[in-house]
């Protein structure tokens, strides 16, 4: 074997932990294969003879990617306050629990979602560290700040996150059970078992076919537009893994018209993430065991 076929085989070794790296700094698998794919390109123009831990090298070419990605989305003016994640889908079939086990431990849209609000600096270094266990004197050199600044950024992310992202019941059984009474209460129209299944605090959000974000707040309102908007829907929506929990998508015909992502809190509904831009299904994966 050559040289250059043993470092593509030694990259294919760390694409998945590349992959859910990226996934994580970006919020589109999409984008995240961009990333991976660059961080390819790199290793195969440099020479890499003396690297001693090539994952930790193709880590960090990766974060930089993902830093030049999320910043040139500021300077487009991209609004990313309410804009919702690209899902990771899988349509459980019970056959492959080792791959579901997997997708269990997927990142949760509520979470991603906040991290749509971060700075660049501040969600790279709270997934560098929070989430990979990289040290903060390696993250500073990607972001090109101190350690104690990067530090520092990593910190008020990480009070953001615990602020804004609630922490979901662990049990998938239970959130499934709480999903399909969901589901029941939209397809038979019941405003009073709609209310019992959400949070007084619940939120909605909808990334709509034209990219329209319309958060809604509070279980009376979230279930009247649940009934006036979603009803037409509902007889088409089937249970799925969205981003390790339990959620749906709705399938009308044989493409998705909308994914829609539930995060669970002390047996409630918290939080709805419908997403309906064809921008962020066109890929989507439905096979039992998408990772």
């Amino acid at each position: 074997m050559n040289e250059r076929n043993l470092l593509t085989q030694e990259f294919e070794r760390h694409r998945t932990h590349l992959n859910a790296v990226a996934y994580r700094m970006l919020g589109s698998m999409s984008e995240a294969e961009d990333a991976v794919q660059e961080s390819w390109l790199r290793l195969d123009r440099s020479d890499t003879s003396a690297v001693a831990n090539l994952g930790g090298w193709l880590t960090t070419v990766v974060a930089r990617v993902c830093l030049d990605m999320l910043r040139a989305r500021r300077s487009r003016r991209e609004d990313s306050l309410g804009a919702l994640p690209e899902p990771i889908v899988s349509v459980p079939s019970g056959d492959d629990p080792e791959a579901e086990a997997v997708l269990a431990d997927s990142v949760g849209l509520a979470l991603l979602v906040v991290l749509n609000t971060l700075a660049p600096g501040e969600r790279l270094a709270f997934v560098l560290h929070d989430m990979f266990a990289m040290p903060f004197e390696e993250i500073a050199t990607i972001v090109g700040r101190s350690p104690a600044a990067t530090r520092q950024l990593a910190s008020r992310a990480r009070r953001r996150v615990q602020v804004a992202a609630p922490s979901p019941d662990p049990d998938l059984a239970e959130q499934r059970r709480v999903v399909d009474a969901f589901l029941a209460a939209s397809r038979a129209g019941d405003f009073d078992a709609l209310i019992a299944v959400l949070d007084p605090d619940v939120v909605f959000r909808v990334e709509t076919r034209e990219g329209e974000r319309v958060p809604i707040q509070g279980a009376g309102a979230v279930a009247e537009q649940i009934l006036t908007r979603g009803r037409p829907f509902a007889p088409l929506a089937r249970p799925a893994m969205v981003n390790g929990a339990a959620g749906a998508i709705v399938m009308p015909g044989r493409q998705p018209f909308a994914v829609i992502g539930f995060t669970v809190v002390g047996g409630r509904i918290a939080e709805i993430d419908v997403i309906a831009n064809p921008e962020k299904l066109r890929g989507l994966a439905l096979g039992p065991s998408d990772t």
